[in-house]
């Protein structure tokens, strides 16, 4: 197969005001009714109830027989089995600490009430304190920073021959995009942040950094074999010579992926949607920044350290 070389170096700009741009569109959606960021109750507090049905049930008609019980605000979704013998929904209501059992009860009534036909039955009701909520979204922020602090530490230590600390600074800048991208992924497709979510970040920093840390390595490699070498050339030449593996691991993973998105978007499953809709993007996100972003950062924040090292010497 031919072989073909991008100037990495020359890109990056372009590159970084394509991620510019989409957080700005993430940013300006966060500001627009129906969308912003959503918490599961998990990390908000709040009540959800699902009920099984049989045959077909409006959205809108669920929504007016709740709005007869309950005043608070509350969204509705519905999901299909695998198999697609049982059909659900699921009412939520987030920031409310609980619901009575009386006022579950009375729900619960006016639902079969409403939908006779239906068999509505109430299967499952998880109501979870605000205090619990906020404690367990702390605990789930400190994992992920623990998890950065590691990056930077494992990064600075494995490349200190070639600047550990500027290589593990960029690695982990490359992972902040990352992170954002799949933040943004769930306010502009309208996807609740919970555990799913957090397990995306972790599995995302993971990701991006073993591409990351392949280049790092190619450059490590070259610099010992050619010692002389102008750091952005030494850098491009490094990344090129891996860019294939690094797109084709991207790709196999992205193929996988999509297929869950595919089956959650076909069954209505909730909880595999706000785990593979993010997870695809950063995926994506993972393997751009990896080629695109962190090897000429690298390279300018070394091309900086050198001029100013210059600078300091024809001062003395």
């Amino acid at each position: 197969m031919r072989s073909f070389n991008i100037d990495f170096n020359r890109v990056f700009k372009t590159v970084l005001i394509i991620y510019a741009a989409f957080f700005i569109v993430g940013i300006v959606f966060m500001f627009v009714p129906s969308f912003g960021v959503k918490l599961d109750i998990n990390f908000s507090g709040g009540t959800k109830l699902a009920y099984s049905y049989e045959g077909d049930i409006d959205d809108a008609e669920i929504e007016s027989a709740v709005k007869e019980v309950i005043d608070n605000s509350f969204t509705v979704s519905k999901s299909t089995s695998l198999a697609g013998d049982t059909k659900t929904f699921e009412i939520t209501l987030v920031g409310r600490e609980s619901i009575s059992a009386e006022t579950q009860e009375e729900l619960t009534g006016k639902l079969t009430e409403t939908f006779g036909d239906n068999d509505i039955t109430l299967y499952n009701s998880n109501s979870v304190s605000p205090n619990i909520a906020g404690t367990f979204f702390a605990k789930s922020l400190v994992a992920v920073l623990i998890t950065a602090v590691l990056v930077v530490i494992y990064v600075g230590i494995r490349f200190r021959r070639i600047g550990g600390v500027s290589a593990a600074v960029t690695a982990l800048l490359t992972l902040i995009f990352d992170v954002l991208v799949t933040f943004f992924v769930c306010v502009i497709f309208r996807l609740q942040i919970d555990s799913n979510y957090i397990a995306v970040v972790l599995t995302i920093l993971g990701y991006s950094l073993n591409d990351t840390i392949v280049i790092y390595d190619r450059v490590r490699e070259n610099e010992r074999l050619n010692p002389d070498a102008e750091i952005g050339v030494l850098v491009n030449d490094s990344i090129n010579m891996v860019k294939v593996r690094n797109i084709v691991t991207s790709v196999t993973t992205f193929i996988a992926v999509i297929t869950i998105v595919v089956v959650s978007e076909l069954f209505g499953l909730s909880s595999l949607r706000t785990f593979a809709v993010p997870m695809a993007f950063g995926i994506v996100s993972g393997g751009a920044s990896s080629l695109f972003i962190a090897g000429p950062m690298w390279v300018i924040w070394n091309r900086h350290k050198a001029k100013k090292a210059l600078a300091e010497g024809k001062k003395k």
